[in-house]
Order: structure tokens, then C-alpha cells, then sequence
């Protein structure tokens, strides 16, 4: 038996902060110490990182289309200085920098803006994103000198130009703006550059900042933003070659500060008179950094799973997580600048040596748009809080009977969200890089619902309703996954070696057998029971129910598409079943060859990321594609990789043990070579 802590519902602070706007129709938006709130009703955005900086202008808005079948309500995106001004005074908001068409074509999207606008960033970028004309001025960075805030005024004046009327209050998308990142330790500067955001035109309802540092929390100005957080499943920036221990992500502990993330460039300590403790308990537990995936370092390589990534959000779901943030969500492509690369590395003083081009994070949409397996395992969060987020938001998080210590394999880690009379059971039997002990007869009781007994067994995550509202009749407990509803249908996915059980209040039980075709009646309402693996694959598009047919869909311009190549299949839900469609996209996989060559064809004019560490041999090959639709794989193993398209570096990549896919488009009808350097044992790999 598997019992909770006793339930007390925390007190809630309402206008408590100097946060809140509205727009013109008088929608509001506020932020309570529990949650957001929009229309007065508690909302749960989903936000995920794309930078338009790093993504050619020409593929936004499909990109985006992806971004929203997957759940994704709000875009962050960092305004990195150096793409802007990499020389002092010149300003370039045009191509792919063009800030104000990439906020419109989010609209476009339907998809509200969170605006990263620093002045530092960080983001893997040179300089954390400073030009590097600001390094050699004769002033203090990031605080409150007058030198350096005419810099950012003026850098400020240029964005606010760009997104002049398109703030919430305007009718517009940008609905809250985040200032710098990972400053730990000055309160005073995070509301001088908030003033100067505003100043220069930049209002929005809601204003974050980074909130980790210590276990104390970073210094902020209280009463005039949302501190956000973050949590993820490796750090490819530690220092050295050894894995890491058990993440404690995977545990529930209601922790929001994680003291790891930043840890190379964060000051060890950052309280020097230790009176300082963030006041958690006046804000809602946000994120803006769970790792979507991971970018890998030149000394960290780890290989990430859908599941590394499913299981922390849900972990932190169920922690009480009220405002749900990736980074990245999208992955993306450094440019290469007039005077520099872009990429952060130890030439330029950093800690870590990143690809000069390749920004992929092994994230839930890759470097070039393709689906990993956590867009589709996330999407059935996301779906989930759309449709039932203004019930979950209110629900305090209740604690096991019994904590389990970060050894532990054996114990059940479970936690609850609740209101006092209905909630859901958050269970989590995965931990990275680890084996779970299997857990056979579970019987978990909420304090007003005993669930039947479950074997858990494998790298499983989930979570659990009861006494859950469907349409005005009771469901005291389902052993299955909420996924969404339309009108009185409501869809469940069913656990991975658990039974689908449901039992309404009345007593009544039914165990349907999972399908499409599991449709049930009872009283006007209808539970339809997918697999997981059919769940996966559930999107929400204009408002419809759709499964694709082992397929990712999503809608641009209102044309359903697959973001995989070549015809596919769909059922899309009727109001009584699902009915079968099918669409023909026309496809022609891409031939390539490969040929070796004896004799260097040029010297590399980026050969420094392939001699990192020292001299190494290179191996060259010459690469032929015919076609330009879909991709051709890089089958090759060594330290690090270049493709050169008529002498031009196009891609880069830093051998991880997956095989590199590179689109065709980019090598079509192009002289391109590929030259990768020799394998050292010199990082940490799961290879």
C-alpha cells in the first residue's frame, strides 16, 4: 500500500507583484504565487526554444506548424547581440535575423512569443552573446554602470523597434519578456534593465528571470518578476570524463532550483552576507529550461532518449510545474560571422568547445526539423494541459508517505497533485543510465480512492486520475493516462504493462480492450482507450482530433501534412469513431555515393574544430547527391566531421555514436566533401 503525506492546500498571493497586463479585447493576464492566470481562469503554458537566428527564414513557419502539433503554445526565443551588431554601430535585422517576420510568423502559427532579450544570453553562443567589440570596452559588463547601460539602451531601442506593436497589450503575441540569464547575484541590475525595457517600449504582462544559482536561489527584485527554472538529464559541461551520478530529476522532491545548470560560468558563490533565500512561495513553480535534449560538448557526448526527457517533465508535472518550458525545443544552426564563428568555445575563454555550426541539442525537433521520439512522448503532456490544465493548476502537490534517497532502486517514486477530493497520481519508474527494480501488486491510496492493484514494471512514467470530472459524471479512477477531450469524448492512453481499468463512481467497471475502436457510452459521456504506442502519435489540429498512422501530422495553411517523407495515413476522430484518410505527398529519396579520396582537395578553412585537442589524421571522402528532397546519412566514425558544398562549410558535427543526417537540399548538384578527424579516447561517451 503506497499512502501520502496529509493534504493541505497552500495559501495563495494574488496581486501581490507589479506583473499583469491586458490586451484590447480585455483579456487579462496575471500571475498568482500558484499559477497564471488568463480570463481570470488558471492557464498552463507549454513554451518551447527556437531561435530564428539559427534557422533559415525561409522554413520558420513550417517549423513553427511542427512546433504547435506538438503541443507547444508559446515560443522563447534569445535576441543574441552579436548576430545583431557584430560591429559596433551596424545593426542587421534582415534574412534570418529579421526578429519582427519571425514574431509575425509565429502569429501566423498561432503562437504567443516569449522574448529572450538578454543583453547576455549565454545559449551556447560566443561571448554568451555579447559582440566582441564589448569585451574590449574599458567598463564593468552586466551591472549598473552608465557606460554599459547606453549599450543596452541603445540595443534595447533597436529590438523594441522591430516589435513595435506587437506586445499583448497591442493585440499582439508577445506575451512576456525574459531579462539576461543566469544572473545570480544582482537584483538591482535585473530591475535597472527591467525600467529600460520598458522604457524603450517593451511592456509585457508578464517579465522572468533565470531563478537558479545556489541552494539559496538567485538574487532578484522580488515584486517585479517571475523567476523560471530549469532541470536537465546530463551536463555535458562538467569538466571532466566520468558519468555523472543519478539525476535527482528523476525523483520527485519538489526541488525547482537546480544548483547544476550553468554550473562553468556560475560564481561559486553568490551570498556573501547569507541573509539572502528566494522567496519560492511567493511565485509559481515555472520552467523555462527543461532540456528538451542536449547539446553535446567536445569532452561530453552523451546520447539522449525520448525517455530522458519525457520522464523529468512529467517528474516535474507532478512536482507542480505550472508553466512548462524547453530548452531547446527546436534545434538549429549557428551562422558564421563577418568576423568570427559564433559558437562558444575555450578560444574565446569559455569552458566548453561546442560544433561551429551544428546547434542540434538532440532535441525534440532536430537541426533540421526532424521528430525525435520526445516530441511525440512530450505531446502527451502537452495535450493533457490544454485540456485539463485550468483543473490541474490549483492542485497542491501532496508528498509520498515515504521519501526515496537518490540509491535507491527498489522503492516506488510516486507523488500527487490534488485539490483534497480528486487529483492525479504522478508515477515515475525510469532513471538514466539505471535499472529500476520491477514493483508487482502496487496498490496506491490517494486518502479518498484506492487504485487495484498494478505491476510496474520497466522504464515506464506516468500518471493517473481520480475522481476526475468527466462532463458532470465521476470517474473515481482510470489505471490509464489522460490524454485530452472534444465535447463529451475523452481519450486515455493506456499504460505500458498495466491493465486498462476503469471504475465510475457508482461502482460500475470496465476494462476495455485499448484501439481505436475502443469507444465506450455511459450517460452521454465517451472514453475511447488508444494504445501508447497510437498515443504517441495523437495530435490536436484547428481544434480536431487526429491519429497518425505511425506518422507526425501537422497543419500549415490549413493543409494536413506528415513530417515524414512520402505518402502516409490518418484517422481523424468524427464525433463517434475514428475514420480513416489518406494523403499522397510526393517523394523521391535522394541518391548519394560516396568516394574516397587520397589527396586533401583544399585545406579546411575551419581545420581547427578537426584538431581539437592536438594534431589528428583526417580522412576525406567526396560525396555526390542527386535530389533534394529528404536526407542522406553520414555513416562515419571519428572525432569530429565537415561537409564542404563548394568550398563553403554547411554542416559540422561531433561524432556521438547516431548516424549524422545531413538534408539532401544542401548537397544537391554541389562539389561536397567530407572530411572527419581520427577518433581519440578523449570524452566521455555512451558509445
Amino acid at each position: 500500500m503506497y499512502k501520502f503525506k496529509d493534504y493541505k492546500q497552500p495559501e495563495m498571493l494574488t496581486h501581490h507583484l507589479n506583473l499583469g497586463g491586458e490586451n484590447p479585447a480585455g483579456e487579462k493576464i496575471d500571475v498568482t504565487s500558484l499559477y497564471i492566470t488568463r480570463g481570470g481562469a488558471p492557464w498552463i503554458p507549454v513554451m518551447g526554444e527556437f531561435h530564428y537566428s539559427r534557422y533559415d527564414r525561409a522554413c520558420w513557419y513550417d517549423e513553427l506548424c511542427k512546433m504547435k502539433a506538438g503541443g507547444i503554445t508559446l515560443v522563447s526565443t534569445y535576441v543574441f547581440w552579436i548576430y545583431h551588431e557584430e560591429i559596433e554601430g551596424v545593426f542587421d535585422f534582415t534574412g534570418d535575423n529579421d526578429l519582427r517576420a519571425f514574431i509575425l510568423e509565429c502569429a501566423r502559427a498561432g503562437l504567443e512569443v516569449v522574448l529572450r532579450i538578454g543583453p547576455w544570453a549565454h545559449g551556447e553562443c560566443r561571448n554568451g552573446g555579447y559582440p566582441d567589440w564589448l569585451l574590449d570596452k574599458p567598463y564593468k559588463l552586466r551591472e549598473n554602470n552608465p557606460e554599459y547601460l547606453d549599450k543596452v539602451h541603445i540595443l534595447y531601442e533597436k529590438i523594441s523597434g522591430q516589435v513595435e506593436g506587437l506586445f499583448y497589450k497591442d493585440g499582439g503575441n508577445i506575451v512576456a519578456v525574459q531579462l539576461e540569464n543566469e544572473l545570480t547575484n544582482d537584483a538591482e541590475h535585473l530591475a535597472a534593465l527591467k525600467e529600460l525595457a520598458i522604457a524603450c517600449g517593451m511592456i509585457a504582462p508578464i517579465y522572468t528571470v533565470t531563478g537558479w544559482n545556489a541552494v539559496t536561489g538567485a538574487k532578484i527584485p522580488v515584486d517585479e518578476v517571475v523567476p523560471v527554472f530549469g532541470g536537465y538529464c546530463e551536463a555535458p559541461w562538467e569538466d571532466h570524463l566520468n558519468p555523472l551520478p543519478p539525476s535527482p530529476h528523476y525523483f520527485f522532491t519538489g526541488m525547482r532550483n537546480d544548483t547544476g545548470i550553468g554550473a562553468d560560468l556560475l560564481p561559486q558563490s553568490t551570498d556573501e552576507d547569507g541573509d539572502w533565500q528566494l522567496p519560492y512561495e511567493r511565485y509559481p513553480f515555472a520552467t523555462c529550461e527543461l532540456g528538451g535534449g542536449l547539446q553535446v560538448t567536445h569532452h561530453r557526448r552523451p546520447i539522449i532518449s525520448g525517455m530522458d526527457i519525457y520522464a523529468i517533465s512529467l517528474v516535474k508535472l507532478g512536482d507542480g510545474n505550472n508553466l512548462i518550458g524547453y530548452y531547446m525545443y527546436h534545434g538549429g544552426t549557428n551562422q558564421i560571422g563577418k568576423l568570427s564563428t559564433f559558437q562558444e568555445s575555450k578560444a574565446t575563454g569559455y569552458p566548453n568547445d561546442y560544433p561551429i555550426l551544428s546547434y542540434d541539442f538532440q532535441t525534440a525537433l532536430s537541426e533540421y526539423g526532424e521528430v525525435r521520439e520526445q516530441y511525440r512522448l512530450l505531446n502527451l503532456l502537452h495535450l493533457f494541459v490544454q485540456d485539463f490544465g485550468q483543473a490541474l493548476a490549483p492542485m497542491a502537490r501532496i508528498e509520498a508517505e515515504d521519501a526515496v534517497k537518490r540509491e535507491d532502486t527498489d522503492s516506488l517514486r510516486y507523488v500527487m497533485r490534488t485539490d483534497g477530493q480528486s487529483g492525479f497520481v504522478f508515477v515515475n519508474h525510469y532513471q538514466r543510465l539505471s535499472k529500476l527494480e520491477n514493483i508487482r501488486g502496487a496498490v496506491i491510496n490517494t486518502g479518498t480512492v484506492t487504485f487495484p492493484p498494478i505491476d510496474i514494471c520497466g522504464e515506464i512514467s506516468f500518471f493517473m486520475p481520480f475522481r476526475m470530472n468527466l462532463s458532470g459524471k465521476v470517474l473515481k479512477y482510470a489505471t490509464t493516462q489522460p490524454l485530452c477531450r472534444q465535447g463529451d469524448t475523452y481519450f486515455f492512453a493506456q499504460i505500458p504493462g498495466i491493465a486498462a481499468e476503469y471504475q465510475w463512481e457508482d461502482g460500475t467497471v470496465f476494462k476495455p480492450e485499448a484501439g481505436l475502436e475502443s469507444a465506450l457510452q455511459a450517460d452521454g459521456v465517451t472514453i475511447v482507450t488508444l494504445t501508447w504506442e497510437q498515443a504517441k502519435y495523437v495530435r490536436r489540429l484547428d481544434g480536431a482530433i487526429y491519429a497518425g498512422d505511425a506518422c507526425d501530422l501537422y497543419k500549415r495553411e490549413g493543409q494536413m501534412c506528415s513530417v515524414e517523407d512520402g505518402d502516409f495515413g490518418y484517422w481523424i476522430w468524427d464525433g463517434g469513431k475514428f475514420a480513416a484518410q489518406s494523403v499522397q505527398q510526393p517523394f523521391i529519396e535522394p541518391v548519394a555515393t560516396f568516394e574516397e579520396v587520397e589527396q586533401p582537395p583544399f585545406e579546411p578553412a575551419y581545420a581547427g574544430e578537426l584538431h581539437i585537442g592536438g594534431e589528428r589524421k583526417l580522412t576525406w571522402k567526396q560525396i555526390t547527391v542527386t535530389g533534394s528532397q529528404g536526407f542522406v546519412n553520414i555513416d562515419y566514425y571519428g572525432d569530429a566531421a565537415q561537409i564542404y558544398a563548394d568550398g563553403e562549410l554547411i554542416a559540422d558535427s561531433y561524432y556521438y555514436g547516431e548516424v549524422w543526417r545531413v538534408p539532401a537540399r544542401l548537397l544537391n548538384g554541389k562539389q561536397c566533401y567530407l572530411v572527419f578527424s581520427e577518433m581519440r579516447d578523449d570524452f566521455y561517451r555512451e558509445f
